[in-house]
This record gives structure tokens, sequence and C-alpha cells, in this order.
């Protein structure tokens, strides 16, 4: 059949569309446009029963640069943000368009995550803001380059991290950091026990660390000294890409390195305690069991000071 023969069907306008399915016409419309006429309730002074511990947006979503010793040395990432400040009792609210105005000025070439910059942006957000404090949190993923042992074919691994970073004017600045990264495990009952070989597991290493307030990003970088912490305490090391050399390898390494998920939130502690940069850390160490339907898991917290 020729197109041309079908029957066209006629539609309303766009408009009388929107109308069909209940747009209406503008009502009147009173109330001030400028600025400077508009009611402000945020900033309303009274007293109104308690001071908020933080409020602020969450969830933000936004284009970050992560700058790393390993390679890829410069790379881009998206950032997950939450920023928030205290409120006085005396304040009803916070300016929340401040946050991400505050954002994007900081963005215009790139929005950097050392440490060094994200202090500059707290205590820039607490004036912006008015108010006495402000704290900014980050969650994103770090890649870096993976060689196989035997190879040497590299590929990408990935951890996912948190930076934490607030100010007052007061007390000054309180930085702090998370990463979650994984790793093989080798159980050592199942060793000792079986005649042919042993199970292992993929375990996942969670560390939260609070910095010293002398910490130097320049001259150590948390992100790889906390990697170092997690993969050097496993069985074994993840890898993206393993040919049967790199396999060999990797499998017999574990085979020499068995460690429950206990020794293993014990050795990472060990290695964060020695890190003169770090004054307070919590390990979290939880293992995929492959032969059971649960998972294994062991906590440790400690202070230096």
């Amino acid at each position: 059949m020729n197109t041309n023969d079908i029957p066209q069907k006629k539609l309303p306008t766009k408009e009388e569309r929107h109308k069909l399915f209940g747009s209406v016409d503008p009502g009147p419309k009173n109330k001030p446009v400028e600025k400077d006429k508009m009611a402000d309730l945020q900033n309303l002074q009274k007293d109104f029963l308690f001071k908020l511990d933080a409020v602020g947006i969450t969830k933000v979503k936004h284009p970050i640069i992560i700058q790393s010793k390993l390679e890829p040395k410069t790379q881009t990432s998206i950032g997950s943000f939450t920023f928030t400040s205290s409120i006085q009792q005396t304040s009803k609210g916070t300016n929340m368009s401040r946050f991400m105005e505050q954002l994007t000025i900081y963005s215009h070439n790139g929005f950097h995550t050392q440490l060094s910059s994200l202090k500059e942006f707290t205590k820039d957000l607490s004036e912006r803001l008015g108010q006495q404090d402000a704290k900014i949190e980050i969650q994103f993923p770090w890649f870096y380059e993976r060689k196989g042992p035997s190879s040497g074919i590299a590929g990408l691994n990935h951890a996912d991290l948190k930076i934490k970073v607030a100010f007052d004017q007061e007390s000054g600045y309180q930085l702090a950091a998370g990463m979650e990264v994984f790793v093989t495990t080798l159980c050592p009952c199942s060793k000792e026990i079986s005649e042919y070989s042993a199970h292992n597991q993929r375990g996942k290493v969670s560390m939260e660390v609070t910095f010293t307030e002398d910490y130097d990003e320049s001259s150590v970088d948390w992100k790889m000294a906390l990697l170092e912490a997690a993969e050097s305490n496993a069985s074994a090391r993840l890898h993206p890409v393993l040919k049967r050399p790199d396999e060999k390898m990797v499998t017999e390494e574990a085979y020499e390195n068995p460690r429950f998920v206990e020794d293993m939130a014990r050795l990472v502690a060990a290695d964060l305690y020695e890190l003169p940069f770090i004054k307070k850390f919590k390990v979290t160490c939880q293992n995929e069991e492959s032969i059971h339907m649960h998972d294994a898991i062991a906590t440790i917290s400690y202070d230096k000071q």
C-alpha cells in the first residue's frame, strides 16, 4: 500500500493538547518578583527550640578530578557529595542554593579532590553560609593500574573512596577518609584439614581513618598507603587480567598466605597503626564465604591518642 493512501490523523494544536490533559491558563500573580522584596523564611531569627547539628544537601552528583601516584595519575570520576553546616537555635534554616553556588565556583577548572583544595572549599563555604562551620563528604571510585605478576599485562582495578573534611572557626579542620577494596583470602582451616586443596573467597577490606592535623598529602598519598595496607596483608591481590602463568602465581601465593578474616583485620590494623599521619582508624574485613551461605566478618577500632 502506498503510504500516501493512508488516512492522516488531524491532531489538535500543541496548546490544545496540553489543555486536553489538564493544563490551565496562568492565574493572577500579586507577589513580588524582585529578590529584595521577597519573603526570606530561611533567615528568620527566633527561638526555634534546638540547634541542628547538620543541615544541607546530599546525593549531589558532580564530575571530579583525582590525582594519584599510581597510573592513571590524573583521572576524572563522578563524586557523590554531601554538604552541610550546623544551624544555631536562633536560625530557622540555611540557604540551600549557596551550597551549589560554591560547588559551581570551585568547578570552573575542574573540582579537585586533594585535601588542601577541600580544606579551602569548606572554609569558604562556612563564610558563604554565614555559619561557624561547614562539612563536605565525597564518595567516588578510584582506579589504579594493576599488572599481571608474570605476563605484565595491565588493566584497571578500582577501590571505593570516601573523604570527609570539616571546618570550624574555633577548632579548625578535621580530616578523615575511607576505602573499600576487594582481595583474595584462603582459609587456613581448609588448608590444614583437606587432602587436596583449600577453599578461597573474595574478601572486602573497609578502612576508615582520621588524619593528623599536620598530614601533608604531597609527601605521602593516603590512597596508596591504605591500598597497600589492605592488599599486602591478604592471601593475594585481585587482578583485572590474568593469563595462565599469572593465575598459577596468584593461586600459589594465596596458598602460601592463608588468612582468616580475624587475621586480615589484625594485620591491616598493624599497618595503619604504623602510619604516622593516621591518628585513629577502624578496620572491617568481610569474606564472601565460598562454602557457606553466610559471610564472615571482623572489626577493629583503635585510637592512637
